[in-house]
């Protein structure tokens, strides 16, 4: 465990990693989503948890040990949501793809 780190943090971005490298990339060909990768939903998630382009709003990488707890968090619910099928992944990626296109042009 990093040092600094709880270990509510460390059960935490263990979900997160299982949810993102193993459980959604499962879950995208049967689901018909418009990503398969495990880049991809962190970008996604991480993306939509902050309300725009994650790089802006977390500066350490991996972002995941470097997100404030609360954005993990929400992070890591919208991974459940995603899973449970609660949570559009098409219409997510679209949002998470619109942030980074007017992050472009601005």
């Amino acid at each position: 465990m990093p040092p600094g780190a709880t270990p509510d943090r460390a059960a935490l971005e263990a979900e997160w990693l299982c949810l993102t490298r193993e459980t959604l990339p499962a879950l995208a060909a049967s689901r018909r989503w418009p990503v398969r990768a495990d880049h991809c939903f962190q970008r996604i998630l991480l993306d939509t948890a902050v309300g725009g382009v994650w790089y802006d709003a977390i500066a350490g990488r991996p972002a995941y040990s470097h997100a404030p707890p609360a954005v993990l968090a929400a992070a890591v619910a919208l991974a459940r949501a995603a899973a449970a099928g609660t949570a559009d992944v098409a219409d997510l990626n679209r949002r998470s793809l619109a942030w980074r296109r007017q992050r472009k042009a601005g």
